[in-house]
């Protein structure tokens, strides 16, 4: 399939592959997580700063899952690029490590923009509870490593990533949700 000169499977495959260390540490956290808060409890103008969702196991077993499943996608990538017959990235190592506390971060930063306008834990900030974690990935990707993210993270694959990943992320919250893992499916 060309579409523009691109090849679309290669692209999407691409895309997920790339950000598979930053979709699954919030589904990690989310697994995990319990125990105290990150923010301890504090408040700011009588709201809690993130609240009991974003605790240290959460988010710390997160941080440890998105790198270990980037460490071994390296120790698998050219079998499933020469299956696949597409030129996956390898993850240096300083992706290993910032796609995850990115990941991590962009949802400590959702919680912390949900609390300030007054949403309550759980609840729906469309656009923001899709993308949050993708956005701070990539900044911490391109901060540690930018020739890597900028050789990986093509025009057409950041678009397939901001297409797909809502309906990625919604999907695996339905599924969560439906094992009563989560209180709300969005």
């Amino acid at each position: 399939m060309e579409l523009f000169d691109v090849d679309v499977f290669e692209v999407m495959v691409v895309a997920v592959w790339a950000m598979l260390p930053a979709y699954v540490p919030n589904n990690i956290a989310v697994l995990t997580g319990g125990g105290a808060p990150i923010d301890g409890g504090r408040t700011w103008n009588g709201r809690r700063l993130l609240g009991n969702g974003k605790t240290w196991r959460g988010t710390i077993a997160g941080i440890a899952a998105g790198a270990v499943l980037a460490w071994g996608l390296n120790a698998v990538r050219q079998g499933v690029t020469d299956a696949l017959n597409v030129s996956l990235p390898a993850f240096p190592i300083a992706v290993v490590l910032a796609m995850p506390a990115g990941a991590m971060l962009g949802d400590m930063a959702a919680s912390f923009l949900k609390r300030r306008t007054g949403r309550a834990r759980g609840a729906s900030f469309p656009g923001v509870d899709q993308l949050d974690f993708v956005v701070m990935a990539l900044l911490f990707t391109s901060l540690s490593a930018p020739e890597w993210t900028l050789d990986t993270f093509t025009l057409p694959v950041l678009t397939v990533v901001v297409l797909v990943t809502p309906l990625l992320h919604l999907i695996t919250n339905v599924i969560a949700y439906v094992l009563g893992l989560k209180n709300e499916p969005w």
